[in-house]
């Protein structure tokens, strides 16, 4: 072990593997309000399919267009649902974003209350060429100190006008007793390999952005990822991680390749992640359609011969 590793060991770090970060699901309806009881079959759908922890009112939970009642009503959806499995203990991390320190601070407060374990947290980005490093830290340290729950770092710099945590910052934002985790949907191997170099897993956790690749973040010390893909495919993005774990390499690389295929067609965006999941966004175009169930069919008999135990 490298002697350079920093950084105290968290009271409650970010349990490893894969993460669904789960879609919010909406009534047919010109008002588009919230299933709820959609939202509740899918999440245990995801539970009894090997996912091993879920995240919801991230970017593919649509974070930004929920009130803040509807983001509190999904949280305790959720919390039953996996409740009324058995599972109490599940994990569950929910989206805090929001571009003040008071704001935030309230989201993580109301995260817990519903029935989070874990608040997921954007850096702020309405005037993001005035964001010195400074600015960041104080901004993640002042909520960190104040969140009732532990603080995951949400590095996405296509949602938050460019800005990108480099690694010098998130390796300074570790050291807080309160942030435990980040998730690097920058998908960027090197600032990666640089986090988990310094840290090890129960100081700070190192997660990838997606499932296309895991092996390659698990290969070089992260504990995981989070991907839309599960929303799909949640036996086989799942099972990556499980034959990793349980040192059947070559299986799990077979079973890597496919994932990175079919999860092609979430990168696209969310109106295709949907589609895969058989809930219509926005109308996607025929060819849009054809493409979309092409690139996933890809990985649907592996997930149909896990269902069945093969």
């Amino acid at each position: 072990m490298s002697s350079s590793r920093i950084s105290e060991p968290k009271a409650k770090p970010l349990p490893a593997g894969v993460w669904t970060p789960v879609i919010t699901l909406y009534d047919d309806t010109p008002e588009q309000g919230v299933d709820h009881g959609a939202m509740y079959k899918h999440c245990q759908h995801l539970v009894r399919s090997g996912m091993h922890g879920l995240v919801y009112l991230g970017t593919n939970g649509e974070l930004a267009l929920l009130t803040r009642e509807e983001r509190q009503a999904i949280l305790r959806n959720a919390r039953q649902a996996v409740a009324d499995l058995g599972k109490a203990d599940y994990p569950i991390v929910a989206g805090i974003s929001a571009q003040s320190t008071a704001e935030t601070v309230q989201l993580a407060r109301e995260a817990s209350e519903a029935g989070a374990d874990w608040g997921l947290l954007l850096p702020p980005s309405y005037w993001a060429k005035a964001l010195s490093t400074e600015a960041l830290l104080t901004y993640f340290g002042d909520v960190a100190d104040a969140s009732p729950i532990p603080i995951v770092v949400y590095n996405f710099p296509g949602v938050t006008s460019g800005v990108d945590l480099d690694s010098d910052q998130l390796a300074a934002l570790a050291s807080h007793p309160n942030v435990v985790a980040t998730k690097l949907t920058c998908g960027n191997v090197g600032k990666l390999t640089r986090l988990t170099s310094k840290f090890e897993p129960a100081h700070f956790g190192v997660y990838g952005g997606s499932s296309d690749y895991l092996l390659p973040t698990l290969h070089a010390g992260g504990r995981g990822c989070v991907t839309g893909l599960g929303n799909v495919f949640p036996r086989a993005t799942s099972a990556v991680y499980d034959l990793w774990a349980a040192g059947r390499a070559d299986e799990a690389r077979e079973l890597q390749d496919k994932v990175a295929n079919a999860e092609w067609a979430c990168k696209k965006g969310i109106a295709q992640t949907k589609y895969g999941a058989w809930w219509p966004y926005l109308p996607l175009g025929d060819e849009a359609k054809k493409w979309t169930v092409e690139t996933m069919r890809v990985l649907e008999a592996a997930e149909d011969a896990l269902l069945q135990g093969k």
